[in-house]
């Protein structure tokens, strides 16, 4: 097998730390070099400081064979990557005349005076290879140093992916011979990852050497990530469907997807499929199950609408709860929310109707009902079926954990139709 190629990505820029802006590269650039054979091995945010940026690229040169930087290579004095880059590798700066024109060229274009900063956006560490960005003035950088690679790249994503896209990614396909790296996501839901472990735990003990599981919680659920590591494409790609294939009968009550897959996705194709249309009744989730319904795109085939009764009057006047059903059981329970599910469907005249209602907290909780008790259900013309959870204290977890065990108990009466 071919030897691992390891790489380190390093984010300059105290903004970063400070959580000024949030930190997209790293993990799209983990993404993209590990479809390439690359395994990252670390990620590390550094402040725009020298003697942290040399401490960073020190460590990393003796953990991988690949340093990729983002960040500080704009023309102001706060960005000092270039410069640090001349004191680690011991060389001075250069201008380099490609990168000059080009950054002429794009003032030019645009009609704007260019500076002596922007000018100097063209030099150099010396021992540089220029790597063209053609969507900004910051430049790429390519540098070979005691048998590892450095890339330097602008912090700007839309300028990084550009570069990374066009010229790193194939110039290090060609310098490495790297392995295959290969993924299979398997999505649970409802089960816990103490409890998912121990029912595959037999599986995952005969897994061969090649292939590793990882265990990603979520809300909700567990994402099970086999990863597979060889040099045959198609060989990796069956082996992975044997493995998925032996467990699923496991934990096939508790799959509902693959890969990408999100479920409002799943259920949506389900709908799409057996030609249904849903309809949502909300009260402690305040509109958050449709709003995940509607981010798929083209939901509004199978998608009518929602009522968010947070209060009991729109309860009634709304979805037909009945008066006596709240005055006796509350609208926290399974009368209610029974009534709430068949109100929506018979109200907005969908096939099916799903509905939520519970204290999602921090207040409101009683003895009988603490902070956490949510009621919720599933109508359709065969059936209605409800569920009582038992979540936690957090006010946005309960949100989020309601809205993936309502989706999800639709998705098993879908499939149970």
């Amino acid at each position: 097998m071919t030897n691992t190629v390891r790489a380190e990505v390093i984010t300059i820029g105290d903004e970063i730390l400070f959580g000024q802006i949030t930190d997209t590269n790293t993990a799209w650039i983990g993404t993209e070099l590990t479809n390439i054979g690359v395994r990252v091995v670390r990620k590390t945010s550094v402040g725009d400081q020298q003697d942290a940026i040399l401490q960073s690229l020190q460590e990393a040169h003796q953990r991988a064979d690949i340093i990729i930087i983002t960040g500080g290579l704009g023309p102001t004095k706060d960005d000092i990557t270039k410069k640090t880059l001349c004191t680690y590798f011991g060389v001075g700066m250069v201008r380099n005349e490609i990168a000059l024109a080009l950054v002429t060229g794009f003032f030019e274009k645009r009609g704007r005076e260019m500076t002596d900063l922007n000018r100097g956006q063209a030099d150099l560490p010396a021992n540089a290879t220029y790597m063209q960005n053609d969507w900004g003035t910051a430049p790429g950088m390519w540098f070979e140093h005691e048998g590892r690679v450095y890339v330097s790249l602008p912090g700007v994503p839309f300028e990084m992916k550009h570069l990374m896209s066009n010229r790193i990614l194939p110039k290090l396909t060609e310098h490495f011979k790297t392995p295959i790296i290969k993924h299979k996501m398997i999505r649970t839901v409802g089960i816990g990852e103490s409890f998912l472990a121990e029912r595959i735990e037999a599986w995952e003990d005969a897994l061969p050497d090649h292939i590793k599981l990882a265990y990603l919680p979520s809300f909700g659920g567990v994402k099970l990530r086999l990863t597979a590591t060889g040099d045959d494409n198609a060989l990796l790609d069956q082996e992975l469907a044997e493995q998925v294939a032996k467990v699923m009968p496991l934990i096939e009550k508790n799959v509902y997807g693959f890969d990408s897959d999100e479920i409002e996705n799943v259920v949506g194709k389900l709908l799409v499929e057996k030609n249904l249309t849903l309809s949502v009744a909300e009260s402690c989730t305040g509109g958050y199950v449709s709003a995940q319904i509607t981010k798929v795109p083209g939901s509004s085939a199978y998608f009518w609408g929602s009522v968010v009764s947070y209060s009991n009057s729109v309860k009634i006047s709304q979805l037909g709860v009945q008066p006596e059903t709240l005055d006796q059981f509350g609208a926290v329970s399974e009368e209610t929310i029974r009534q709430m599910a068949e109100g929506v469907r018979k109200t907005l005249g969908t096939n099916v109707g799903i509905a939520t209602s519970g204290i999602a907290g921090p207040g409101g909780g009683t003895p009988e009902k603490p902070v956490g008790t949510i009621w919720i259900a599933c109508a359709t013309d065969q059936r209605t079926v409800t569920r009582l959870l038992k979540l936690g204290q957090y006010r946005d977890q309960n949100i989020q954990l309601t809205t993936m065990y309502v989706l999800n108990m639709l998705r098993e009466e879908l499939i149970n139709q």
